[in-house]
């Protein structure tokens, strides 16, 4: 075997990632199907790990594996998919600035709910069936989406 080919367990002992999760990437079309060796073994080369390594940045900026997909395609096909990102960007970017002015809308309704404490502290006679403090908040908050990825998802 080639120094510059490697077996699945050196694959993801090289780059983080789990023998699964290779072989899922395979399977969905994201990693290129892998040469076998005389053994049967998947052999991967420094061409994997270069994707690998490009798959772990993309999805760290909140690319969706379907994304990744796209794009890692479209280079395929031998065009820059700069143009494709970029559309991607703006789109997440978006995404972003809404979920900051919903995460921002649910702190104010929190900071409400939290500085009339005081006001609501027995539960008797509130007409609470749980606690009186939910219970008399805005029902009009909408549910605060994330980022895939994200640490408060």
């Amino acid at each position: 075997m080639a120094s510059h080919q490697l077996f699945i367990g050196a694959l993801a002992k090289q780059t983080g990632f789990k023998t699964t999760t290779i072989r899922y990437y395979e399977t969905i079309g994201l990693l290129p199907q892998t040469q076998r060796g005389e053994n049967r073994y998947r052999v991967y080369s420094k061409e994997t790990v270069e994707l690998l390594q490009f798959i772990v940045k993309a999805k760290r900026l909140g690319f969706t594996l379907s994304e990744i997909k796209e794009i890692v395609e479209i280079r395929q096909m031998g065009h820059a998919p700069c143009v494709h990102v970029k559309a991607l960007l703006e789109s997440k970017i978006a995404d972003v600035d809404q979920q900051i002015a919903d995460l921002l809308t649910l702190r104010k309704m929190l900071g409400r709910l939290s500085s009339n404490w005081k006001r609501q502290t027995r539960h008797k006679g509130s007409g609470a069936i749980i606690c009186p403090h939910i219970e008399q908040a805005k029902a009009s908050i909408r549910q605060v989406r994330t980022v895939p990825g994200a640490a408060f998802s």
